[in-house]
């Protein structure tokens, strides 16, 4: 899916300066730790960056050597399960949000929890963000990136269908409303577009439940939980805007990357993405930045966005200097303004977009602020398109996909392509048949 690893290399300055990750987590006797997830060789920016980091870092611990591992994808998922199975993940292993939970219930992790408290960081992450790596009161991991769900709209067509792209939807509502006017822009253009095949109908269904307040499996996780009337209102917004508004189009069964193709045309008004949807239109699909901007996900102030990202956990049979080590480097290299990842001045000197607002580890605390002043000092990219995300963040609980998600995602998919396709279509009768077979996929991982 777009937007899980764009944020993944930037790059260190090796600054003289001593980084807040000194604390006393650092031990005088020499250690070794692997390290995963280096940027492969055809991402030579990115690997340079790391590998200046890797340099910058072992200057100032010059009893600390890192082994860097690199592979891409990060997380093969044909070789992920064994690697951990077996014990053979690196001694500082990158992980997907949605895989923490499972890793540290077969205690494939360290438990660090007696170490983490060296990191002067984590006091100022964000707690939503940092409970993905918590289980109780014990710690696991500390986060990379992470991102929630938004309405990724073009600011080009705004202006042409005479909307305003400084104030875009806040309500679904509003998005009928401004699809309609971009739809009647003329032939080939879509106000909004959705998906509904591959599994990724269902996983947007997902972020237009949870941004009404709904979920998609009950607090055990043991059932399905989206029959519900914010479920309902889903399908029916679509419903409503596929056959009596005709601003969706008649093409449907759409997947991934349809819609980018879509909105890299400049025919597409809205589609529900992360902010790094734009970067992948620019990148891959012939896109402006400057056409694009991004707000939250309608309705969702106050309730919950669809959310994800990564981090990294630590191998079980790592020793405590290995740990300390470790966590070292994780506050240099992806918790620490102006470095590692947050080192936005050597980003753009590469060439490389900046002003994305995500990852957001720190929400509005003193680092978080900082980070937010260095990506509009160097960014390459209109940051000011960004603003009615940002703005609203504060608002807004992270809320990770549900277990089994892949699987609930292509049962959804029936239902979305089926209100997307059919006039006819029987939302009650789709969401109670989804229901039923998420309930016997639900009881198998339970």
């Amino acid at each position: 899916m777009a937007g899980l690893g764009l944020a993944a290399a930037s790059c260190g300055s090796g600054s003289k300066d001593e980084p807040a990750a000194q604390g006393s987590a650092g031990a005088d006797a020499k250690v070794t730790i692997t390290v995963g997830c280096q940027p492969p060789k055809s991402n030579p920016k990115e690997r340079a960056g790391w590998d200046e980091d890797v340099a910058a870092f072992q200057t100032l611990h010059p009893n600390i050597t890192i082994v860097s591992k690199d592979a891409f994808p990060c997380i093969n998922p044909d070789t992920f399960q064994a690697k951990l199975a077996g014990g053979s993940q690196e001694d500082v292993f990158y992980v997907y949000y949605t895989d923490v939970q499972k890793i540290i219930k077969n205690k494939q992790a360290a438990d660090i929890s007696q170490y983490v408290g060296s990191v002067k960081a984590l006091a100022d992450i964000r707690p939503d963000v940092q409970s993905v790596f918590k289980d109780g009161d014990k710690t696991y991991g500390l986060p990379r990136n992470n991102y929630n769900m938004g309405l990724v709209y073009n600011r080009k067509l705004f202006t042409q269908a005479g909307l305003n792209p400084d104030a875009p939807p806040k309500t679904w509502a509003e998005v009928q409303e401004a699809a309609k006017k971009i739809a009647a822009l003329g032939a080939g253009y879509t106000g909004y577009g959705e998906y509904s095949a591959g599994n990724t109908g269902g996983w947007h269904f997902a972020a237009s439940l949870y941004a009404r307040g709904g979920s998609m499996v009950s607090e055990d996780g043991k059932s399905a939980a989206f029959n519900s009337p914010e479920g309902k209102a889903v399908l029916e917004n679509l419903k409503q805007m596929r056959w009596n508004d005709n601003s969706m189009g008649t093409k449907q069964l759409l997947q991934w990357e349809d819609l980018m193709r879509m909105m890299g045309s400049g025919k597409l008004g809205m589609m529900i993405g992360a902010p790094d949807v734009v970067q992948s239109v620019n990148n891959d699909f012939q896109g402006k930045f400057e056409d694009y901007g991004v707000t939250a996900v309608p309705e969702s102030e106050g309730k919950s966005s669809l959310s994800g990202g990564d981090g990294y956990m630590f191998n079980p049979k790592a020793s405590p200097e290995k740990i300390k080590a470790g966590l070292l480097w994780l506050e240099f290299h992806e918790l620490t303004p102006g470095k590692g990842q947050f080192n936005y001045e050597r980003a753009k000197a590469q060439g490389r977009p900046v002003g994305l607002p995500i990852p957001d580890l720190y929400g509005d605390t003193a680092p978080g602020k900082e980070i937010t002043a260095l990506r509009k000092q160097f960014a390459t990219v209109p940051v000011d398109h960004f603003t009615p995300y940002v703005s609203v963040q504060g608002s807004i609980t992270n809320k990770l996909e549900p277990p089994k998600a892949q699987e609930l995602y292509a049962v959804l998919d029936v239902a979305m392509s089926a209100v997307l396709t059919r006039k006819d279509a029987d939302i009650d009768k789709l969401l109670s048949d989804a229901a039923s077979k998420a309930d016997k996929i639900l009881a198998k991982n339970s």
